[in-house]
């Protein structure tokens, strides 16, 4: 923490850094390619009293004030129940040393190169936005509509000429019952054939009714005369099959 205060009083903390716990100051070294095994004046000693290599196991920290031959001296604090200590020390327990001059130095470089551009980037000219009107002049625009035309145009005649066709009407003495909701049908069996027509006599009638058998209304007394066969007359009775009457002729007897 002591390194942390004086960094911040010295306007250093963004190449020393703030860290309470030692191993993740010393990762932060590492990651910003300021580590080194050589130690330096201003650099961050940091030391494993158990001897260790890894910066896992790293539990102080101090700074290095000068070099002399193969020792240090380091300004350190919280060492031997001080506050603030000037100390010399074999490297034998060093892990690594933290740079702050290697620190600055990226931090610089990274900046000159985040800003550096030989070129400013030329500014786009603004592409006229199309309108929808410019479609209505091209071909594909232009076959559109004369299909379209063409389809409605048929359209309306169809519907002209099957307006103008002429529908057949029903004769007037056709038998119809479409007043009562039904279709006509030839075949109905609610709607009865006409009378039959009139055939033979019915021999009940002929046997209650016998043939005129009196003198002829012309005045000669004799039945009429049909030509190959004689046919009674039934006065008052339903017309018969009756033959068609012939003259005789002068030859003839």
């Amino acid at each position: 923490m002591f390194i942390a205060w004086a960094a911040d009083r010295a306007g250093l903390t963004d190449y020393v850094g703030s860290f309470a716990w030692t191993p993740s100051h010393a990762a932060w070294f590492i990651k910003q390619g300021a580590w080194s095994a050589k130690p330096e004046p201003g650099a961050l000693v940091f030391f494993d009293w158990k001897g260790g290599k890894s910066y896992q196991g790293i539990d102080h920290v101090g700074i290095v004030e000068s070099v002399s031959g193969g020792k240090i001296h380091t300004i350190e604090a919280n060492v031997d129940r001080v506050w603030l200590k000037r100390k010399v020390r074999e490297t034998d327990k060093v892990v690594g040393y933290g740079l702050p001059r290697l620190v600055k130095a990226n931090a610089t470089l990274s900046e000159i190169r985040s800003t550096e551009r030989p070129f400013a980037p030329a500014l786009r000219e603004r592409e006229p936005q199309g309108s929808v009107f410019d479609v209505l002049g091209t071909p594909h625009a232009l076959l559109a509509v004369m299909v379209l035309t063409t389809i409605v145009l048929s359209l309306r005649f169809a519907g002209r000429r099957r307006g103008t066709r002429r529908r057949l009407a029903w004769p007037w003495s056709a038998p119809s019952r479409r007043d009562h909701g039904l279709s006509w049908t030839d075949a109905d069996p609610a709607w009865p054939d006409p009378d039959p027509a009139w055939t033979d006599p019915d021999p009940a009638w002929t046997d209650a009714h016998p043939a005129w058998s009196g003198p002829d209304p012309a005045g000669d007394g004799r039945e009429r005369d049909t030509g190959s066969r004689r046919v009674p007359v039934v006065i008052g009775g339903p017309p018969g099959d009756q033959p068609p009457a012939s003259r005789r002729r002068p030859y003839e007897r």
